[in-house]
């Protein structure tokens, strides 16, 4: 029986605030700019935000009720079940967006890449969590190399690179914190920086005019650099403070496109300014310290590694959102996680989130129990 007493109110608290600020976001930054005013019920995108963030809480604390080990224990049935959502997807989703990454049921659309993503860490967790000494061998290694390459290749056939980056990043995070050898990591470091020339002519052509138009925004200002311009204009003119809730002129006369979905941070910066933007920067931050904390404190190396994978995914859609709303980064699409329009982000974000809560009250007990 686990005890609540183990709750990690700073894992959780956050989350429901961030959440918070999300359906708030998205309700300034589109309900209001429309011409004929907020919309009802689920036609609102912040209503219907709330809504799938009721369904995220009830995924948050199923998952972190049940044992995370038992999902460990199933991760030979998880892999399969991964692959097969991803083959489905590819061959009936329609395009939506440039992508064909999204099931459409009835008024709402399902993106089962991004359950395929926290899937992806319960199954790394179980090959990557053998012992120590098993790590010396590049068995562990190689297999998990093995298995990400159909994943991310299904991705990448949605036209989805960036979440086909994210699970990488997601798997490279994961390999560091298991302790494999640096020698491996050399050896799949040389063959990345090997095939380069190759990927690049692989890309989609407009994947290769964002990463042209951020290397040369000047190129193209009313076109593809548009919106990274916009952005940028809407965080400068944010100042310290902010013009307030409602008062963007970027979102409210429309001159920022997608505002409710990748460039939400832009948004966010110029009503509530520099302090606010650094605010809800410090969320995150705590959120992902939080998790650090949770997998140094793991039961075993299957927990450590899921709290863990959990924290560098976290830390990379965040890094990678914001870098490209501060046009230090190309635009890949990745939204903020839980401020984003999007119920499949949001959702799989708490799912992910309860995992990691999953570990935290099952950790192991404290050397000095009076601590």
């Amino acid at each position: 029986m686990v005890s609540l007493r183990r709750f990690d109110w700073l894992l959780f608290l956050p989350m429901l605030l961030i959440s918070a600020i999300g359906c708030a976001m998205i309700y300034s930054a589109y309900e209001i700019s429309l011409s004929g005013g907020p919309r009802t019920g689920l036609d609102n995108l912040a209503l219907r935000q709330a809504f799938f963030a009721l369904i995220g809480l009830v995924c948050y604390l199923i998952a972190s009720a049940l044992d995370y080990r038992l999902w460990v224990a199933a991760a030979r049935w998880l892999y399969p079940l991964i692959i097969a959502m991803l083959l489905v997807t590819l061959a009936i989703a329609d395009p939506t967006f440039g992508t064909r990454a999204w099931l459409n049921i009835g008024t709402f659309g399902i993106q089962p890449s991004e359950l395929a993503r926290i899937l992806m860490i319960i199954v790394f967790a179980h090959i990557l969590g053998a012992k120590v000494r098993n790590l010396e061998s590049p068995t562990a290694f190689l297999i998990s190399a093995v298995l990400l390459l159909p994943i991310v290749a299904l991705v990448y056939l949605q036209v989805d690179f960036g979440m086909a980056l994210m699970m990488c990043l997601i798997w490279i995070g994961m390999v560091f914190l298991a302790g494999v050898r640096w020698r491996h990591l050399a050896v799949v470091a040389t063959a990345a920086a090997a095939a380069i020339p190759l990927v690049w002519f692989q890309l989609e052509a407009y994947m290769r005019g964002r990463i042209f138009h951020f290397l040369y925004p000047g190129q193209d200002p009313s076109g593809a650099s548009y919106n990274v311009n916009q952005a940028l204009i809407s965080i400068g003119s944010g100042g310290w403070w902010g013009k307030g809730f409602g008062q963007g002129t970027q979102s409210q006369l429309q001159f920022l496109r997608v505002r409710h979905t990748d460039f939400i941070f832009s948004v966010f910066c110029e009503e509530f300014g520099f302090i606010g933007a650094i605010l809800l920067i410090l969320l995150f931050a705590v959120l992902v310290l939080r998790l650090l904390h949770i997998a140094d404190g793991a039961r075993d190396r299957s927990g450590r590694l899921i709290a863990g994978g959990v924290a560098v995914g976290l830390f990379a859609q965040v890094f990678i959102n914001l870098g490209m709303n501060a046009n230090i980064l190309p635009v890949t699409g990745l939204p903020l996680p839980m401020v984003s329009s999007g119920g499949s982000s949001l959702i799989a974000t708490m799912l992910a989130l309860g995992l990691a809560q999953s570990v935290a009250m099952r950790q192991k007990p404290p050397d000095n129990p009076l601590l």
